[in-house]
């Protein structure tokens, strides 16, 4: 048929005949909140690059964990400060650290809060890399990637201990979910699921997070372990890998500037894909609104939805609380 007869306009004509037929939706429990706990405050800390977003001291979780349960969130992601840091990121694996401290206090308070914690040692190193350092015979610094792996699988434990339903490397080591599954496996933590940073691009988007989480490199960059943001054949391969080492769900790491990334994964696998809307987004969208650029209500659910849509079964993002009163 063709016009006049077929006439796509009809189906748009009243808010409850759009909702009736709207392919992609957004809900509170697709969203997961990212949360930074510093060891040293004891009141929360504005970010300034972030509005809206604050470290939080470890006092603050229980009630943080009460508010993400009342939001009707899918869950929270927790990144550490610690009081001291060290040039191996070996602080990160104390079952007394800002992180395994966060979880036990939150699980208290609302078993039923899906709380994951993401594995990394940019938070705890001293040079701001995520990984053990090696230096050359010509006395060059860089990253080696094995030598990281048992420090990894210690921190993964130590979260998994600590109560942590999910653990999610974002570290881009070749080979880490394996390490990760063997010794959480060995350590008889077999139910703690694995949420793989698969893709994770070296994007210029983060600038704002190691405002909060204090991890800016102290030389270099992290080009040599995250992926080129030419590559989208890569990311298949990326995503593949994790799979076949035990990962239980796959990461795209930044959303927006990669959503036919995050299209070409969630194609190719039957895992729950997720996708993480970056502090740069967040920051940017923010910056728009405040400069009456955009209508923040309506560009956040916006850009949520393109993601859903894209392929992620769920989305991190600081985003979540105001979305999710949004979408009430």
């Amino acid at each position: 048929m063709a016009f006049p007869v077929d006439r796509p306009r009809r189906l748009r004509r009243t808010p409850a005949l759009r909702a009736l037929v709207r392919e992609t939706a957004v809900a509170p429990r697709d969203l997961v909140l990212p949360m930074f706990f510093h060891a040293a405050l004891e009141e929360p800390r504005p970010i300034a690059s972030m509005p809206g977003v604050h470290q939080l001291p470890v006092s603050h979780a229980a009630r943080v964990a009460r508010e993400a349960t009342a939001l009707g969130l899918g869950g929270v992601m927790l990144f550490g400060l610690p009081a001291a840091k060290d040039e191996r990121g070996e602080c990160g694996a104390d079952p007394d650290g800002p992180v395994p401290r966060a979880i036990r206090e939150m699980k208290a308070a609302e078993p039923g809060l899906v709380v994951m914690a993401d594995v990394c040692v940019d938070e705890y190193t001293t040079h701001g890399h995520c990984g053990v350092l090696r230096t050359g015979a010509d006395g060059s610094r860089e990253v080696d990637n094995d030598a990281t792996l048992d420090v990894l699988a210690r921190i993964a434990v130590t979260y998994a201990e600590a109560g942590a339903d999910v653990v999610a490397p974002s570290d881009m080591m070749d080979g880490r979910v394996a390490a990760l599954r063997a010794e959480l496996d060995r350590h008889g933590l077999g139910d703690t699921a694995i949420l793989s940073y698969a893709v994770k691009y070296a994007s210029a988007f983060y600038g704002p997070f190691r405002d909060a989480a204090d991890c800016a490199p102290q030389f270099g960059d992290r080009a040599g372990y995250q992926m080129d943001p030419g590559n989208a054949r890569e990311a298949s391969r990326e995503a593949r890998l994790d799979e076949e080492e035990g990962a239980d769900m796959l990461m795209v790491k930044p959303a927006l500037p990669y959503l036919d990334v995050l299209s070409r994964v969630r194609a190719q696998t039957a895992l729950p894909v997720a996708a993480y809307n970056v502090s740069g987004e967040y920051a940017m969208l923010k910056a728009a609104a405040a400069a009456g650029m955009v209508d923040e209500a309506r560009a956040v659910l916006e850009v949520l939805t393109s993601i859903r849509r894209a392929g992620a079964d769920f989305i991190l993002t600081y985003h979540a609380p105001d979305a999710a009163r949004l979408l009430g």
